[in-house]
């Protein structure tokens, strides 16, 4: 098990009972084994401790949800609509039945229970071309959306058709934002020294589409390493 994935997967589960708790028990794990990504976290740590819990499945909702910054299926973040997302998705339901993991009513490529994948699953080749082919690529592409020019567009547009706008952005942004950065970092210290434009799965190139069955012998790696555990 690599606990630092577990942790963070469930900060991005729709957010119930207890979610404080688990956002605090990531923050001091951080800290210990990943000091530099809890200072990133750590505003989303302080923001959640005195919310409850409606207040910050509101703020999870606007942000993933309705109205939505971004999107948690990190095959409809590389893929969009393309024929590719539905072979990608294909092959992470393989994936995650080989673990025995039931990823209930999300999908098999829903960002908290691609964390889990990576965490319960032992093929460490498939773990690195997972994370450097797709789960990098796609936080990358999420951040991307709360760039202010993205966010002011979105609500200029949300504005335009007057649908109702369930919240502004929180002071200094969205605190999710500081989640999927940590997450980031979490990742490129796991994975150092690897560029991960390199490994960027492409709409008419998507390598990573078949997974490991597709890779047989042919997937490079810039450098293989292990993942902390």
């Amino acid at each position: 098990m690599k606990d630092q994935y577990i942790a963070l997967s469930e900060i991005f589960f729709y957010p119930k009972d207890g979610y404080q708790d688990k956002v605090k028990y990531c923050q001091q794990y951080l800290e210990e084994f990943y000091p530099e990504a809890a200072v990133t976290f750590q505003r989303f740590a302080d923001y959640i401790d005195d919310k409850s819990v409606c207040e910050i499945e509101e703020v999870f909702g606007f942000t993933f949800h309705i109205q939505a910054i971004c999107y948690l299926d990190i095959g409809y973040v590389l893929f969009g609509e393309d024929y590719s997302r539905g072979e990608f998705l294909v092959n992470m339901k393989q994936e995650q039945a080989k673990i025995n993991h039931d990823c209930g009513e999300e999908l098999a490529d829903n960002l908290p229970h691609v964390l889990q994948l990576i965490a319960i699953s032992e093929d460490e080749e498939f773990i690195q071309e997972l994370v450097l082919k797709a789960a990098i690529p796609a936080v990358e592409k999420m951040l991307e959306e709360f760039e202010e020019g993205r966010m002011a567009l979105k609500r200029k547009v949300t504005k335009k058709k007057q649908k109702a706008i369930i919240m502004e952005d929180i002071t200094n942004g969205n605190i999710y934002q500081n989640a999927l950065q940590t997450l980031l970092k979490v990742f490129k210290m796991d994975f150092d020294d690897v560029d991960s434009q390199e490994h960027q799965i492409h709409k008419y190139n998507p390598t990573l589409v078949g997974l490991a069955n597709a890779c047989g012998g042919g997937c490079s790696f810039v450098q293989q390493k292990t993942v902390k555990k």
